[in-house]
């Protein structure tokens, strides 16, 4: 019988407390053997509810006091590149937060430092994991809706909702582009198999000054294959709820989430050729952390393969093109 995979949570905040702990301590195969926060008050409590042994305020205490394969980094996203650093000078492989740096120079050089300690990184992209998007994946890449053609995504979140470090540029990367962007262009990118991308438009709006974060986005994309996406994204969306919503434009179909509905031109009509199923028994984003972490901790263990987040690095440059677009009010080409 095999050891259990040994892991650590660093950052022990929302996304730890409703994510990353309940999953884990339900997974066959793994023991988190401790939790590393500023906070200690926090995390011996976090560590008492889900039965984890030791707690640590210091990234270099954790390393040197516990026995670990792996890491998982929930932290604000400033720290993300020197605790990845740090875990990979340490000798254990790592699944960090998205983003995985704040800038594509900072993706590179975690690219550079994991070839160099022969590690493991992975970004924690989970709407790469969700069923439906697994559903529509297949697809995709089946060709059964024709030439894909681009997406249309977008995010809102309520005005006065984002608050604390996310609202400083420093701190957070950027606005509404970075933080709800980033994973609606990883998502779109990684269904089309990451095209190179050619050229990018994109405005923004900082009602408080150039230095400050942006509350709204509108970003289009076109790749060297022909495909174009467009994303609409906004902190200070006046409503009833939060939105998000991502389709899929291909020649002969298209296909939305939430919930998933695909639409088929069969003999000159559309048709509904969507999945039919029972609905699952956990929310989609729960479903998506479970299968997240099993990928992850089957990567460590070596039964699954383990590909460097290289295509991080065009996410990045495509995310920087298009705040120098909007900076500059004019078009960036790749």
């Amino acid at each position: 019988m095999r050891p259990d995979v040994r892991i650590a949570v660093v950052g022990t905040g929302a996304i730890a407390q409703v994510a990353h702990l309940p999953v884990l301590r339900n997974m066959r195969g793994v023991n988190v053997v401790a939790l590393c926060d500023i906070d200690r008050a926090k995390a011996r409590a976090l560590a008492d509810r889900f039965e984890v042994a030791d707690v640590y305020t210091d990234l270099e205490d954790l390393f040197s006091g516990s026995a670990l394969d792996a890491i998982i980094i929930s932290t604000p996203s400033l720290l993300h590149q020197p605790y990845v650093l740090e875990a990979l000078a340490s000798g254990v492989d790592v699944l960090c937060e998205r983003p995985l740096a704040l800038t594509a120079r900072g993706v590179q050089t975690i690219l550079d430092a994991a070839t160099v300690a022969g590690r493991k990184v992975v970004t924690a992209n989970n709407h790469r994991f969700r069923s439906d998007v697994q559903a529509l994946d297949r697809f995709l890449r089946g060709g059964e809706l024709g030439t894909l053609t681009g997406f249309r995504a977008g995010a809102y979140k309520l005005h006065g909702t984002v608050s604390g470090w996310r609202l400083n540029r420093a701190e957070s990367g950027g606005g509404a582009l970075f933080d709800l962007g980033l994973s609606l262009l990883d998502l779109a990118l990684w269904l089309a198999d990451y095209p190179p991308p050619r050229r990018v438009w994109a405005h923004v709006n900082r009602p408080l000054g150039p230095n400050s974060v942006e509350e709204t986005a509108l970003v289009t994309l076109e790749c060297a294959n022909g495909m174009a996406c467009t994303f609409d994204l906004s902190w200070s969306y006046v409503g009833d709820d939060d939105r998000w919503w991502f389709e899929s434009i291909s020649s002969r179909g298209s296909a939305r989430l939430a919930p998933l509905r695909v639409v088929k031109e069969l003999n000159g009509r559309p048709v509904d050729v969507s999945p039919m199923g029972a609905a699952g028994r956990e929310s989609t984003f729960i479903q998506s952390y479970r299968a997240e972490l099993a990928h992850f901790v089957a990567i460590v263990r070596g039964d699954s393969a383990y590909e460097a987040p290289t295509d991080q690095l065009t996410l990045h440059r495509i995310l920087e093109a298009a705040y120098r677009s909007a900076d500059e009010k004019c078009e960036v080409r790749l």
